[in-house]
């Protein structure tokens, strides 16, 4: 796997984080931080050794999306064929995080918003502290509430209404009302985010792999699945869990607690 060099990346007990390495610029993103992000997260699903992965952000800011100098800059200078690339190249970073068989974990340790925004939202738990606020802030700069699939994912945790309001008006949710709303699934002292998240990351690591990811992977199909489908991909799922090693070594430590 090719090591990142536009932000942090470190490895231990299974456990990849990925830290966003531009406290100056609130972690905002630029073209090359987007393509390293894309890849590595495509990587991360063949690499054995890494069982979950947090990303998290270092400084006040978690991300505060595109970087306006870096980015917004340059796509006024470009024609429609490099825009859509450029779009296209956002997108997969966010399929990559939901294609992922692994848990991922968002540590938000400040705001977050636009494409730093759904990038927690792609994630699988997000933990923030308590100053920090998430804002799905594309209209306000002119572009559509729906971007790097935001007006798929959102209304599926907070619901079509709530959904509508956020990526309308654009407004910053702060931590407590994001935590209300099932936009957050914890919230954690700043001294306490990174521990928390690894606590968190350590029981996934421990528990079966593979089927956290068939997991992972039957919630993402089922998304658009009938419930019949729905039922028979379950079924399949579970039938392929029942011959990996987890599965039997499970039904073998039940049978020999004492009784």
């Amino acid at each position: 796997m090719k090591t990142p060099t536009t932000f942090r990346y470190t490895e231990d007990a299974g456990v990849a984080t990925v830290t966003l390495d531009r406290p100056d610029r609130l972690n905002a993103l630029t073209f090359e931080v987007y393509a390293e992000l894309r890849d590595l997260f495509a990587a991360l699903g063949h690499r054995d050794e890494v069982r979950v992965i947090i990303i998290t952000g270092e400084g006040r800011g978690f991300c505060s999306g595109g970087d306006v100098e870096a980015i917004i800059g340059e796509l006024l200078k470009q024609d429609m064929t490099q825009l859509l690339a450029f779009t296209r190249m956002t997108g997969a970073l966010i399929r990559n995080i939901r294609a992922v068989p692994k848990p991922v974990i968002a540590a938000i340790n400040g705001i977050a918003a636009g494409a730093g925004a759904v990038i927690a939202l792609a994630s699988d738990f997000r933990i923030a502290v308590p100053s920090a606020r998430l804002a799905f802030l594309f209209t306000r700069v002119g572009l559509a509430g729906a971007d790097m699939g935001v007006a798929y994912l959102l209304p599926r945790i907070v619901g079509l209404a709530r959904a509508t309001e956020l990526l309308l008006l654009g407004d910053s949710v702060p931590a407590d009302r994001a935590l209300a709303i099932g936009l957050l699934n914890k919230i954690s002292e700043p001294d306490g985010l990174m521990n928390d998240a690894r606590e968190l990351a350590a029981r996934l690591a421990a528990g079966p792999t593979f089927a956290l990811g068939m997991t992972k992977t039957l919630l993402n199909q089922e998304l658009d699945l009938d419930f019949v489908s729905a039922i028979e991909a379950e079924a399949q799922g579970q039938a392929i869990c029942m011959q990996t090693p987890s599965f039997r070594a499970a039904f073998e430590a039940f049978m020999s607690r004492p009784r």
